[in-house]
């Protein structure tokens, strides 16, 4: 299988709900939302792929770096690469069914888990997105980031106990999506929660908990108080808030504050291993990507999510080698070029790799 014939399957069964286009830069979709384009203007799904396109990396070839190690620690969990697969559900809602729910969400887990890799599932407005990630990662000795919506403490707790028995080793909550309104419209409430009922929750966690949808560094800072385990750095592939800056722009600032006291991972624009090295040199330690890996999924199932998944790890490991960087703890803001000035990442090694 060759992702050429995976995006053309894909673009067949999205009949339009999804043009697979060339460039997955948020342009043709602009609006949509329902959907998986940005809403309103569209700006802020372009701006996360266009302010990590304008990034561009230094060249380095004399050193003596040859096979870069890109394996990563999620939670004591070894991956093979730092490339997660991102929450995106919901075919009827956003994909033109494009696929059955099932064996689109099995696709992902199962995908992600043979690259490597791991899949974060999904919670949504029809409560079978949640039950079928449950299932899967049950089926799978709980490898998978189950993604919860902040909804009411009452509600979240006991999905958050049916995610730790499922044995998953952290679970996320995108706090990003607090004000979707087709939630509160199918009677699945949920919305911004104060610094302290997040700490109150999060202490009744057995597992780590990964806020998703942390855009700036009073928020990151909120989220080390209140005891996460990580945050991703997200708008929510741009879907929520029309014209906010790309995750790359805010990314280094968040970094300089809380890099050390708590995990940083970032979606958005990711389009292959290059990318995924930028991220990286910005302040992030691993990335999660949405959009291109649904294609993946809806084109070639298990099958073509894995392959995806490998192609970016072994463009990372091109990148490095070209970056002159051994191992992910040597990546850092040296990698990076603007304007003939190195961008510095505070909290990140600033020697050359």
């Amino acid at each position: 299988m060759e992702l050429k014939e995976v995006n053309r399957i894909a673009k067949e069964k999205f009949n339009g709900a999804c043009r697979v286009c060339p460039v997955c830069n948020g342009r043709a979709c602009a609006g949509e939302m329902p959907g998986i384009g940005g809403i309103g203007t569209g700006s802020s799904f372009i701006a996360n792929y266009e302010s990590l396109a304008r990034i561009k990396l230094n060249l380095r070839t004399i050193h003596e770096v040859r096979e870069p190690d890109i394996g990563y620690d999620f939670f004591g969990r070894s991956l093979k690469m730092p490339i997660l697969v991102a929450p995106l559900a919901g075919m009827a809602i956003n994909m033109g069914n494009a696929m059955e729910e099932r064996p689109y969400l099995s696709a992902m887990v199962a995908g992600a888990k043979e690259a490597g890799s791991m899949a974060c599932t999904c919670d949504g407005p029809n409560p079978l997105f949640f039950d079928l990630g449950m299932e899967m990662l049950k089926g799978n000795g709980g490898w998978g980031v189950p993604t919860l919506k902040p909804r009411p403490e009452e509600t979240f707790l006991p999905l958050a106990r049916r995610a730790e028995e499922c044995g998953v080793n952290a679970i996320a909550t995108d706090i990003d999506a607090a004000g979707i309104i087709h939630l509160k419209k199918a009677g699945q409430p949920a919305g911004p929660w104060p610094v302290n009922a997040w700490k109150k929750v999060i202490s009744r966690v057995k597992v780590p908990v990964i806020l998703k949808g942390v855009m700036t560094v009073q928020d990151a800072k909120l989220a080390v108080e209140a005891g996460a385990g990580g945050i991703v750095v997200s708008n929510h592939g741009g879907r929520v808030l029309d014209h906010t800056p790309g995750t790359a722009e805010v990314l280094p600032g968040i970094a300089a504050a809380v890099k050390g006291k708590i995990k940083i991972f970032v979606d958005g624009g990711i389009r292959g291993g290059a990318d995924v090295l930028k991220m990286l040199a910005l302040g992030a330690e691993a990335v999660l990507v949405g959009r291109p890996m649904a294609i993946a999924a809806v084109g070639g199932g298990k099958e073509g999510v894995a392959l995806l998944l490998n192609q970016y790890a072994d463009q990372l490991k091109t990148a490095m080698i070209y970056a002159g960087c051994k191992s992910l703890a040597e990546v850092s803001s040296s990698v990076l070029y603007s304007g003939g000035k190195e961008i510095r990442v505070p909290g990140k090694r600033e020697k050359s790799c």
